[in-house]
Formats: C-alpha cells, sequence, structure tokens
C-alpha cells in the first residue's frame, strides 16, 4: 500500500477499514490485532497491513506493554483524520440515500404506468429498505417479498424490511415485475433474472451501473 493521499473516489473501502480500525483503536487501547481483526470481521494479515499503515502515516503509537504485548493509541493526527473520514462517511451515505430515494420512486413509477402491481425485489440490502419506504408513497404498487440471492454460506433470514424473503422467485406468487436490490451483485442477479423473465420486466436503478445489453453466455 502506498503512503500518498488516499482521498481518491476509488478508495472508498480502504477509507471505510482505516476509519473502522481508528474506532476500534479510540475504543479500547488494549485491543491485540486478533481482537481487531475479529471485531472488523477481516483477515489477520489485513488488519496487520492497516496497523502498520496507519503507524506510518502517524495516525496511531503504539507502545509494548507487559506479556510481550502491544498497546495501540491514537495521535493528534489519527483523532483528526478518524473525524475526517466520518464526515466523508457521513456524506457519501446521505447522497446514496438521496440518489437512491430518487430512482427507486422513478421505478416504481414505471411499475404504477405498467400495471404491474405485484413487485418483488431481488437482494436484502439498503436499496431494498429504501424501496420499501418509497412503496408506501405508490400505493397502486404492491411489494410482496423479496428474493435472497446472497451466497450459501450466508446466514438466512425469513423476513426483511418487514417483507417475506424467499429461495426463489418462484416461491413468490403471480409477480409483474422485480426491482433488483442486491448492491454487491447487481449484474449477476440481473442477468439470472433475465434468463427466466423478460428484460423489461426487471428494473435496475442507474446506481447500480448494472449493463442491460451485456450478452449471455448460451448467446457467444
Amino acid at each position: 500500500m502506498e503512503d500518498g493521499d488516499d482521498r481518491s473516489p476509488g478508495n472508498n473501502n480502504a477509507d471505510a477499514i482505516t476509519l473502522r480500525v481508528l474506532s476500534a483503536i479510540e475504543e479500547d487501547s488494549r485491543a491485540t490485532q486478533r481482537g481487531i481483526s475479529q471485531e472488523l470481521g477481516i483477515a489477520l494479515g489485513l488488519t496487520n497491513a492497516y496497523l502498520k499503515r496507519c503507524v506510518r502515516k502517524g495516525f496511531i503509537k503504539v507502545s509494548q506493554v507487559p506479556a510481550n504485548r502491544y498497546a495501540y493509541y491514537l495521535t493528534p493526527r489519527g483523532f483528526a483524520e478518524k473525524s475526517r473520514l466520518t464526515a466523508e462517511y457521513l456524506s457519501i451515505s446521505f447522497n446514496f440515500f438521496r440518489s437512491a430515494r430518487e430512482q427507486c420512486a422513478e421505478q416504481l413509477a414505471t411499475c404504477a404506468r405498467n400495471r404491474w402491481t405485484r413487485v418483488a425485489l431481488a437482494g436484502c440490502s439498503d436499496l431494498a429498505e429504501i424501496t420499501t419506504l418509497c412503496a408506501r408513497d405508490e400505493t397502486s404498487v404492491n411489494i410482496v417479498g423479496i428474493v435472497d440471492t446472497g451466497s450459501a454460506d450466508q446466514e438466512r433470514v425469513e423476513s426483511f424490511a418487514g417483507l417475506p424473503v424467499v429461495k426463489r422467485l418462484t416461491d413468490l406468487a403471480k409477480v409483474h415485475a422485480v426491482i433488483v436490490t442486491d448492491t454487491k451483485n447487481a449484474q449477476q442477479v440481473y442477468d439470472q433474472l433475465t434468463r427466466s423473465i423478460p428484460p423489461e420486466r426487471v428494473l435496475t436503478a442507474r446506481l447500480l451501473n448494472v449493463s442491460r445489453t451485456q450478452s449471455r453466455p448460451d448467446d457467444d
């Protein structure tokens, strides 16, 4: 990892991990690398790399304590960086919510114009929750459930945002259209859905950057 300016738009994930590392240290200076790794849900090696990076940048200091352990402390520069990253995260979150709400409302209006009154969502996410909020204003459209698009090793849930969660779209009776709300694998979910239902009935928010013209493997 480089020690230069990390404020480019493409570095959001690195900034998010850095913020979580700094927050964990602020909450508990006695936390170990393994403890931070477990709390953040990232690999021990990655945690070590971020800690070393924060030390190089002057965000944290390390002191050796008895029993060959290390204590981590935020420096004034570290507190300032944590404040900056927090403000940046809140700004991104607000902008995401505003854009998502506008685009979800547009999708529901499309469903209403086409008289697609029974709509399913594909993916449990923040976008799914925002869509359900928007649906309260579009009373002619009823969201009937959410298709679980998570991987097989992820914990399954029976409901999300007050809606039933099912494994397959066919588990929901008479669905007129589907709105993709999976924010991690949107393209894959869209491609899978359009193999069984008309593409015009699979709606995708612009913020997901889904290509609606991508060729399918059996078309090659």
